[in-house]
């Protein structure tokens, strides 16, 4: 616990994230970062931000299915948000959508590593991410 004014304890909550990278060629591997998807469970939080730069897919591959690709970004998020969207996860709790969604796998579009940190606004981090590792 830190930050705020001196003497002043602020208290942070764990946080998880995985990128999503899209991975047009698996036999290349190479890869374009699409989204993250950002948990955290002290707060109930389970979100998923996907931009897909089609440029830079169809730089590693120029007969890509960006429709297909965009689709399954799309379907991150929407299991991330639960509910009728998400398919046969729609029940699960958010944190095992979250182990689901960055369960290793070997499709087009696939979950990075997860990262812990610290924060007090998940939604916030979220974005940050984005803008950093994404955009």
């Amino acid at each position: 616990m830190s930050g705020g004014a001196p003497g002043v304890l602020v208290d942070r909550d764990v946080f998880e994230y995985a990128l999503v990278r899209v991975v047009p060629r698996l036999e290349r591997g190479e890869q374009v970062n699409a989204g993250v998807i950002v948990y955290c469970r002290a707060q109930r939080f389970l979100g998923a931000r996907c931009v897909l730069d089609e440029g830079r897919l169809r730089a590693l591959d120029p007969g890509v299915d960006v429709t297909g690709v965009a689709r399954a970004l799309e379907a991150v998020e929407l299991v991330c948000r639960g509910g009728a969207g998400a398919g046969p996860a729609r029940d699960e709790d958010s944190g095992r959508r979250f182990r689901w969604l960055t369960a290793p796998r070997s499709t087009i579009v696939q979950p990075g590593a997860i990262h812990t940190g610290l924060t007090r606004d998940p939604a916030g981090e979220l974005e940050r991410l984005v803008e950093r590792l994404v955009l």
